[in-house]
């Protein structure tokens, strides 16, 4: 690990790589910039992907409804203080700050049977909290937040399964990025919703299936949220800092209070058991600790530009220019430097930048069609074949690497 009086915090560097900015006209919501945009999607991709193949369905609910649906959850009552609100039509309408109670809109739009169970939808929302503006910290404490988050509704007999599948899937996601994880169990706690006896089943799920992966937790008393106890994942930034990102939590509650069913086996009406999930916590959160992380030399598979092509005079501009069209048409994110400038200082521009590889062009180059390549961290790698390095970026960035 680097010198952490060395690191840059992710506000520096954000406005260093040109990533996002932070603006007092809108306290708590970053705006983010093309190259941000680019890390942005390329998680979206990532998660959506990867659920598409642990068999979700994706949904998207409004932004705004009506204060019942939060007054029927029981969230209004707890969180009131943290939600936005807006008046229309004398009715008072809620700037939704969590999904799940728009998710039961959804599974209650049809007559679900056991055969449909497990349910699993995921939605990327847009959700608001009104944080004081003394706890707002650059990405990792915002009002405007992007959650990647899950409702599950399963039978009871499933949920440890399901709480199993979703550990594997949480770990082998952090995996990716190297993340070191500590994993936690928040219990009930003293102002909570449902029977005491539900809380003991949903605590023991989630304990059991922390034991089947082997997976060592510490115990959180009376940490839990108020309509179910959780699983809480939490990962060390480069600053030793821990973090909570992703959260499994069995709710008994939200079935009761919208009185959610499925037909069983024996066609009568059963009530299923609601999973909560989120992977990345928050994209802001997530990228927020990416960013520092990586002291904005992201992997090249994340990177806002994989490759810099750069010029050596202007008699090499139109073949500078056909590598970098090959290089965009293989998808891969590419620019052309081609500043009358020297090259030594294209070549630090383009290192500021922490552009993964930088291709430098002249009229050896031209001749034998090849490209002259500098690999971030590395330094010279020599002249070689386009299709060469265009075979190497490519498993690189399939791979994730």
């Amino acid at each position: 690990m680097k010198n952490s009086q060395k690191l840059m915090n992710h506000q520096e560097l954000g406005t260093q790589l040109d990533l996002y900015s932070f603006h007092e006209i809108a306290p708590g919501a970053p705006f983010w910039h093309p190259k941000g945009m680019i890390i942005f999607r390329e998680l979206e991709k990532l998660i959506r992907e990867t659920l598409d193949k642990a068999d979700y369905q994706e949904i998207s609910t409004p932004i705004m409804v009506r204060k019942d649906l939060f007054e029927k959850s029981g969230h209004f009552k707890f969180y009131k203080d943290l939600m936005f609100t807006a008046k229309n039509d004398n009715q008072i309408f809620v700037i939704k700050p969590m999904n799940c109670p728009e998710s039961t809109i959804i599974y209650s739009s049809q007559v679900r049977s056991w055969r449909d169970l497990p349910l699993r939808f995921s939605e990327i929302g847009r959700l608001h909290r009104k944080e004081l503006s003394g706890v707002l910290n650059g990405l990792f404490r915002v009002r405007q937040i992007t959650m990647d988050d899950a409702h599950i509704y399963v039978h009871q007999n499933q949920m440890i399964d399901e709480i199993d599948r979703l550990i594997i899937l949480i770990n082998n996601f952090y995996k990716i990025f190297g993340f070191k994880t500590s994993y936690y169990l928040a219990t009930r706690p003293d102002e909570a919703m449902g029977a005491k006896s539900l809380w003991d089943k949903a605590e023991d799920a989630l304990a059991q299936a922390l034991k089947q992966n082997k997976i060592k937790y510490e115990l959180q008393p009376k940490e839990g949220a108020f309509y179910g106890p959780k699983i809480e994942v939490h990962v060390k930034d480069s600053l030793n800092r821990s973090w909570q990102l992703g959260t499994i939590q069995v709710d008994f509650n939200m079935a009761e209070k919208f009185n959610l069913s499925f037909v069983n086996q024996e066609g009568k009406k059963e009530k299923p058991v609601v999973i909560h999930r989120a992977v990345f916590g928050s994209f802001e959160r997530f990228i927020g600790i990416l960013v520092e992380n990586y002291q904005g030399a992201f992997p090249v598979w994340l990177s806002p530009i994989q490759v810099k092509v750069l010029n050596l005079t202007d008699r090499n501009k139109k073949y500078a220019k056909k590598v970098a069209t090959e290089l965009i048409e293989s998808n891969v994110r590419t620019e052309i430097d081609d500043a009358n400038e020297t090259i030594g200082k294209k070549i630090r521009n383009a290192e500021v930048e922490k552009i993964s590889y930088i291709l430098v062009i002249g009229d050896k180059e031209e001749k034998n069609g090849t490209v002259s390549v500098r690999e971030r961290g590395k330094g010279d790698l020599g002249a070689q074949k386009l299709e060469k390095f265009k075979s190497k970026i490519l498993f690189e960035i399939e791979e994730k690497i």
